[in-house]
């Protein structure tokens, strides 16, 4: 029986790629100078940490940030700004890069694909939604309707089976 996956995951090496970068044209700028400014992972989940001296410059900092990721074929819906911290000299910003289908949008999915009237079966699997049916086409029309809809982060099909 034929079946895929949809996720939504962010490359990671793309998007280390991506801030190295961000840290590189920040190093340059005339503006940046001596601000001892820069953009780095912070823990496993992958979550960014944009340090500066003021609010002024981590929001150019995040600016440049977007353009790089979107440069890099990220796309920047999986972005998500924290909450932005200032002490003393120094303002802090974490960027929570979100990956994986939360439960309350793999729910939406599944019912609007139950809506469609299309003869196929979606399942919640973790963070992960799989989609089964008995042939092909009706798997490219899920494909079509999940494109489609606005999920609020980017979405990648994988483990086309026959």
């Amino acid at each position: 029986m034929p079946s895929f996956d949809v996720v939504s995951e962010v490359d990671q090496h793309e998007l280390a790629n991506a801030v190295d970068q961000a840290n590189r044209e920040i190093d340059t700028r005339y503006d940046f100078k001596g601000a001892e400014a820069q953009v780095e992972q912070a823990g496993d989940e992958g979550g960014l940490q944009l340090e500066a001296q003021s609010e002024f410059q981590i929001e150019q900092m995040m600016d440049i940030l977007l353009k790089k990721i979107a440069k890099r074929g990220i796309d920047v819906r999986c972005i998500e700004r924290g909450k932005l911290t200032e002490t003393g000299r120094r303002a802090t910003l974490l960027v929570e890069v979100k990956q994986g289908i939360d439960t309350d949008t793999a729910k939406r999915m599944v019912k609007s694909v139950k809506d469609s009237k299309l003869k196929v079966q979606a399942a919640i699997q973790g963070d992960k939604l799989r989609v089964t049916g008995k042939n092909r086409d009706d798997l490219q029309q899920v494909m079509a309707l999940l494109r489609a809809g606005d999920w609020g982060r980017p979405l990648q099909f994988e483990n086309l089976r026959d």
